[in-house]
């Protein structure tokens, strides 16, 4: 029996190529199996199931058959070929040139992109400087206001009308000046004198009480984001429903007793005072794992897979493009895009090369710590614990918090290996 014939051509440092021979035995196998799957399976004027000729069959449905036994060969002999050569591919081969004639053997090519392989530099002892962390009373202050807004209470109101900063129900009619045509009525809430609220519609509510109701007309310009009403001239008719006012705690003995079990506001300052002390720790070491991995990176300059990095970098702009209103210009798209390249770039360089320390110091993460992780996040979200498993179970997402555990690991272990200076 003939054996296959390959050879693998290094194309780039990221991308092999290759030339594959079905030997012409292993393919009239195939040949004669398809074939008597055709002739058992096709209809033909004149014969009954499996008994028209093989040679009709051939000849009726050739392009079929010979797609049908590439399919059958091709993909299992490439995924041998890659298994042989102990090749690694990112993504599904890209087959070509494929050659096949009946008697003959299957030529063709594979071509796929790898991850690079490189030597890693010393990555124990390298000398960074501790930064100093310390916490001011503004930014105490500042936490007690971000804490106070969330214990924010609405209470309605009676005896006034609306004032800036009311949470207020309303039944809003509106019609069309130019068409007269009218808008379905709906019950709104407002935030009174937020600055995206129309400016008339500002103007008009101060003042009101409930069950009165006000006229004007909001005439919109064209670039407006509602479509339904850019370039229109409304006409609205607005009746006040319900005044809600805006309470916000005082920071005192009794909030702080109201927030947790502190006995009063100066023990609420202290461990709000040791929780931001904390976190700036932890940013702190974040950002001397970041220099000493690029640090690293600096020793090291291997290529990437371009469709690895053509996919992160699109990760990149749709996360921009979403916390971003919109893009102006062709130019700052194409900005966006260069910059998105650029730390896609970086990302994966640093991420390959954490993943091969990880490798050589045989670092691991264990179902145990995942299952910690999953409490974690559980607790930080206030949310059931199954909950979060189910979510992470559905999405597919175990896997990738696996491996940021893994990574995380490794900053840890890069952090212990260096020396840090005061």
């Amino acid at each position: 029996m003939d054996k296959r014939k390959s050879s693998v051509k290094i194309v780039s440092e990221c991308k092999r190529e290759i030339e594959l021979e079905i030997p012409s035995n292993e393919v009239m196998e195939e040949f004669e199996r398809t074939v008597s799957k055709f002739s058992n399976r096709v209809k033909i004027r004149g014969f009954r199931p499996g008994k028209a000729p093989a040679d009709i069959v051939k000849r009726m449905y050739s392009a079929e058959i010979r797609e049908s036994i590439i399919n059958s060969l091709a993909p299992e002999a490439i995924k041998n070929e890659i298994k042989i050569n102990n090749l690694n591919p990112v993504g599904h081969p890209v087959v070509s040139d494929i050659s096949f004639n009946e008697g003959g053997p299957i030529r063709l090519k594979a071509k796929f992109e790898v991850w690079p392989e490189f030597n890693l530099p010393e990555y124990k002892n390298i000398e960074v400087k501790k930064k100093s962390v310390s916490v001011t009373d503004q930014e105490i202050n500042q936490s007690l206001q971000n804490l106070s807004a969330r214990y924010v209470q609405y209470l309605p109101i009676e005896g006034r009308g609306v004032l800036d900063g009311d949470y207020v129900i309303a039944e809003l009619k509106g019609k069309n000046v130019k068409t007269k045509r009218f808008l379905p009525t709906e019950k709104v809430t407002i935030l009174a004198g937020h600055p995206e609220n129309e400016k008339v519609l500002n103007q008009n509510l101060t003042g009101l009480k409930p069950n009165e109701e006000r006229n004007f007309t909001i005439i919109y310009d064209k670039s407006h984001k509602n479509k339904k009403l850019s370039g229109k001239d409304i006409f609205y008719s607005l009746r006040i429903i319900s005044i809600k006012e805006r309470k916000i705690p005082d920071i005192d003995d009794e909030f702080a007793k109201e927030v947790g079990e502190f006995e009063n506001l100066k023990e609420l300052r202290k461990e709000i005072k040791k929780e931001l002390l904390s976190a700036k720790e932890r940013a702190m070491k974040q950002e001397l794992a970041q220099e000493i991995i690029e640090r690293i990176s600096d020793k090291l300059s291997f290529e990437l897979p371009d469709s690895v990095i053509e996919q992160e970098s699109l990760n990149i702009v749709r996360q921009v493009l979403s916390s971003r209103s919109q893009i102006t210009s062709k130019e700052e798209f194409e900005k966006l895009k260069d910059e998105a390249k650029k730390n896609a770039e970086k990302y994966l360089k640093n991420q390959l090369i954490l993943a091969r320390i990880a490798e050589k110091e045989n670092l691991e993460v264990s179902d145990a710590e995942v299952s910690e992780e999953l409490k974690s996040i559980a607790k930080a979200n206030n949310v059931p614990l199954a909950q979060i498993i189910d979510k992470v179970n559905k999405e597919g997402n175990r896997e990738e918090l696996k491996e940021k555990l893994l990574f995380k690991k490794t900053f840890d272990f890069l952090l212990q290996h260096a020396i840090i200076k005061d």
